[in-house]
């Protein structure tokens, strides 16, 4: 077995382990499988893993979105179009822009495209632990609708950020309404 196989097989077994603990601790499972995480990442000793970024985008990612489409509430999203797109497009970009203002600002030499790269991949938020949280609390259900509809939409304009950010790295040209973008070489 190479070791893709068995590093694939070692994290759907941390994930079953972790969310078995979740539901005993009566703890929404996203907040536990983020500290499970961080944890193995402590235990000495682990090889190191590296991802390649494209089997994250086909594999992990879809399943997510996935699923997150089959629990949304269309008819409450489209009720909530205006603040959804302001906080699924706008807020993204405006975190995008500031992470990448303060980043540049503090890492000597590094470009704006990567900078930009970099506030792309920070700024979407990732409300799946909120939702769950708000659902145990009795939070209004067009409130948990407005949070995982944004949630829907704000993976979907990081990506966008990130790959021109990324084109703009590599030196891809591209026109957006007329202005030609391009990396200086």
């Amino acid at each position: 077995m190479g070791g893709a196989e068995v590093l694939i097989g070692g994290l759907l077994v941390s994930v079953a382990v972790l969310a078995a603990l979740a539901r005993l601790m009566s703890i929404p499972y996203p907040i536990v499988l983020v500290l499970g995480g961080v944890l193995i990442g402590f235990v000495p000793g682990l090889p190191r893993v590296a991802l390649d970024p494209e089997v994250v985008l086909v594999v992990f990612l879809p399943p997510l979105l996935y699923w997150a489409a089959l629990s949304a509430n269309f008819r409450d999203m489209r009720e909530n179009l205006r603040g959804l797109v302001l906080s699924s497009v706008c807020l993204v970009l405006a975190t995008m822009v500031a992470v990448a203002a303060l980043v540049h600002a503090l890492v000597p030499g590094l470009s704006w495209p990567a900078a930009f790269a970099l506030g792309a991949i920070v700024s979407p938020t990732d409300p799946l632990a909120a939702g769950l949280v708000m659902r145990r609390l009795g939070v209004p259900r067009r409130v948990v609708s407005a949070v995982e509809g944004e949630g829907l939409f704000n993976d979907a304009t990081a990506l966008v950020a990130y790959r021109v950010a990324v084109a703009v790295i590599v030196g891809e040209s591209f026109s957006l309404g007329g202005a030609g973008l391009a990396s200086r070489p």
